[in-house]
């Protein structure tokens, strides 16, 4: 399958092209105007040059304004054009964010954890209704890891596919909680656009590309 590039429409430009030719069509009459009246001037009280030269320059002023507007409207359309680009290049790949949900698939759910320090460790999942499905307890040491659950429930039934959420409550040696950050590990099938940031569409979730810490192929 051939993926082409990916632009999105805005009404930006449309609204600069109407006020340049407004400005055009304005700046034509006037000079029409001062034309008309340096023909039929009274010589006994001519027309003051520094009221029409004022006007020119503020003429100029905003079509260099005008100008500028296309400019920056048509640079920020080339960065969101190449944000989502970008995106759909995620599609097919395994991709690892911040957050606490992770789809079950093939008998597989995989999140990743980072403990700043060796804790011992009671972890919770629960299905999307909110339901507890699994607990386990152990140590972990220090630093990065995953956890990986074979969809299994605590009470030896295999769970339905779907999105299930981790807890993972941590304490250390000395009985305080520890902060253990977690992020979820899935394969991006297609993009979202349709918001002011790409998302990518991860199972049944949404992750937004400013939260992708990885991105692998899948092996």
């Amino acid at each position: 399958m051939t993926v082409s590039g990916v632009s999105s429409g805005s009404s930006a430009g449309t609204g600069l092209a109407t006020d340049s030719k407004s400005i055009a069509g304005n700046f034509d009459t006037f000079l029409s105007l001062l034309t008309t009246q340096l023909k039929n001037q009274n010589p006994l009280d001519p027309l003051d040059t520094n009221q029409f030269t004022s006007q020119l320059v503020q003429f100029s002023s905003v079509e260099q304004q005008l100008k500028s507007n296309t400019f920056l409207s048509t640079l920020v359309q080339a960065t969101q054009n190449s944000s989502n680009n970008a995106a759909v290049s995620y599609i097919g790949k395994q991709v690892t964010s911040t957050g606490v949900n992770s789809d079950l698939k093939n008998g597989s759910a995989t999140w990743s954890f980072n403990l700043p320090t060796a804790a011992k460790v009671n972890v919770t999942i629960k299905d999307a209704s909110g339901n507890q499905v699994y607990t386990e307890t152990g140590s972990l040491a220090a630093g990065a890891g995953q956890f990986n659950w074979d969809g299994v429930g605590t009470d030896g039934t295999t769970k339905p596919n779907g999105t299930y959420t981790i807890t993972i409550d941590a304490k250390n040696a000395q009985g305080a909680y520890v902060a253990a950050s977690t992020e979820t590990t899935g394969t991006v099938t297609g993009v979202d656009l349709s918001g002011t940031e790409p998302s990518l569409i991860v199972g049944t979730s949404t992750v937004k590309l400013s939260d992708v810490t990885s991105v692998r192929t899948p092996s």
